[in-house]
C-alpha cells in the first residue's frame, strides 16, 4: 500500500510525512487552466470533455508534489444527469431551471450513465497516466442535502435558503430517494473507472438547524458512506460549517472527516479519533510566506501524532498565486 492517503485512511495511523492535496487544486488559479477555460466557456461541456478534463486533473501534479489527483468535474453533474438544466454564469455561479419531479422520477439508469459517461472515461485516462503512480485518484459527489439545496433553491443559497424551501415535503423526500439511488450509481462508476478514494461534499450542511441534521445530513450521508465502504474504498466526508463534528463522525462514521476553517482544530483533536483532513483557511494562501508557514504549522503541530491529511478548509481561491501553493507543498513535505 504505497498511496499515502489511502494508507493513512486504511491504517488510521500517523504517517512519517503528512499526505497533502487540495480541494479545487485542479482549476481556476492555474494559468494553464485559464487558457483552456477561455477557449471553453461552457463549464458543463468542459467537464464532459474527457480529453480536457483529464488534462486539467493532471495539471497541478505537473507543478506540485501532491499525493492525489482529484478528478476535474462538479457536484452538479448529478442533477445534470437527472435532466435538470444547469448553466454557470460568471460572477454568479450555477443557475438551475425548475425541476419536474415526474420527469426526474422516470429517469432511466442507462440514460443517466450515458450523460455522465465522459466523466468515467476521463477518470480512466487519468488512471493510465504514469504521474498518478503511487498517488491516489479522488472521485467525489455532493451529499444528498447539498444537491437538494441546489435543485430546489435553483442557485447557490450563499447564506440563506428560499423562504418556502421546506413547504413541499413530498418533493423533498422523493428527491432525496432519487438522489441516493443515482449518487450510488455515480460513485460506483467512478470507482470502477479507477478512483481510489471518494469524498462527499456537503457544502451547505451549515445552513441547517441541529434538529434537522438527522433527516437531511446524517441519515442520507450514512447511506452513501456505507455504500462506498461496501465497495472497499475509503470515504472522506466534508460536512462544511456544521457545529458538531463529533456527533457527525459518531453517526456517519466516514474513514476521515475534512474540517472547515471556522472550527478550532484543538477541539477536533480532543474529541475526534478518526483521521482528520484539512482546516487551513484558503485565504492564508493570499498572505505572505511567514503567515502561511505559521498557520500551516498550527495544524501540523496539533495533529502531529494523529493520522492527518493536509488540506484546506475549503477550495483553493481563484486569485491564489501558484508559487504560494508550491511553497506550502514543499514546506509540508519537509516537515
Amino acid at each position: 500500500m504505497t498511496n499515502p492517503i489511502t494508507k493513512c485512511l486504511r491504517t488510521k495511523k500517523p504517517q512519517d510525512t503528512k499526505p497533502i492535496w487540495f480541494m479545487r487544486q485542479a482549476g481556476r488559479y492555474l494559468p494553464e487552466f485559464r487558457k483552456i477555460r477561455k477557449l471553453n466557456p461552457n463549464f458543463i461541456n468542459l467537464c464532459l470533455n474527457e480529453n480536457l478534463s483529464s488534462k486539467i486533473t493532471i495539471q497541478p501534479l505537473n507543478r506540485f508534489e501532491l499525493d492525489a489527483a482529484i478528478i476535474f468535474s462538479d457536484i452538479l453533474m448529478v442533477p445534470y444527469g437527472l435532466n435538470q438544466k444547469i448553466s454557470f454564469e460568471k460572477d454568479f455561479g450555477p443557475k438551475l431551471q425548475s425541476i419536474n419531479i415526474k420527469q426526474i422520477s422516470d429517469i432511466d439508469e442507462i440514460d443517466f450513465l450515458n450523460k455522465l459517461y465522459p466523466i468515467y472515461k476521463s477518470i480512466k485516462k487519468v488512471k493510465k497516466n504514469p504521474i498518478i503512480k503511487n498517488k491516489d485518484l479522488i472521485g467525489f459527489v455532493g451529499a444528498p442535502w447539498t444537491l437538494l439545496v441546489y435543485m430546489i433553491n435553483l442557485c447557490s443559497p450563499k447564506k440563506k435558503l428560499i423562504k418556502d424551501f421546506f413547504k413541499d415535503q413530498f418533493l423533498i423526500n422523493r428527491l432525496l430517494k432519487i438522489l441516493e439511488k443515482f449518487l450510488k450509481i455515480h460513485i460506483e462508476q467512478q470507482i470502477k473507472s479507477g478512483a481510489t478514494v471518494i469524498q462527499i461534499f456537503d457544502s451547505w450542511a451549515g445552513l441547517l438547524n441541529e434538529k434537522d441534521l438527522p433527516n437531511y445530513v446524517y441519515i442520507p450521508t450514512l447511506n452513501l458512506v456505507n455504500y462506498v465502504k461496501s465497495l472497499d474504498v475509503p470515504v472522506i466526508c466534508f460536512p462544511r460549517e456544521i457545529k458538531n463534528y463529533k456527533e457527525f463522525c459518531e453517526i456517519v462514521q466516514p474513514d476521515a472527516v475534512n474540517i472547515d476553517y471556522n472550527i478550532d482544530p484543538k477541539l477536533i483533536a480532543e474529541k475526534i479519533t478518526i483521521p482528520i483532513q484539512g482546516g487551513l483557511n484558503p485565504k492564508t494562501l493570499l498572505s505572505d510566506k511567514s503567515t502561511l508557514k505559521k498557520e500551516a504549522l498550527k495544524y501540523l503541530n496539533i495533529f502531529k501524532d494523529r493520522p492527518y491529511i493536509f488540506n484546506l478548509g475549503h477550495g483553493v481561491m481563484p486569485e491564489t498565486d501558484p508559487m504560494m501553493v508550491d511553497y506550502l507543498v514543499k514546506f509540508i513535505k519537509d516537515y
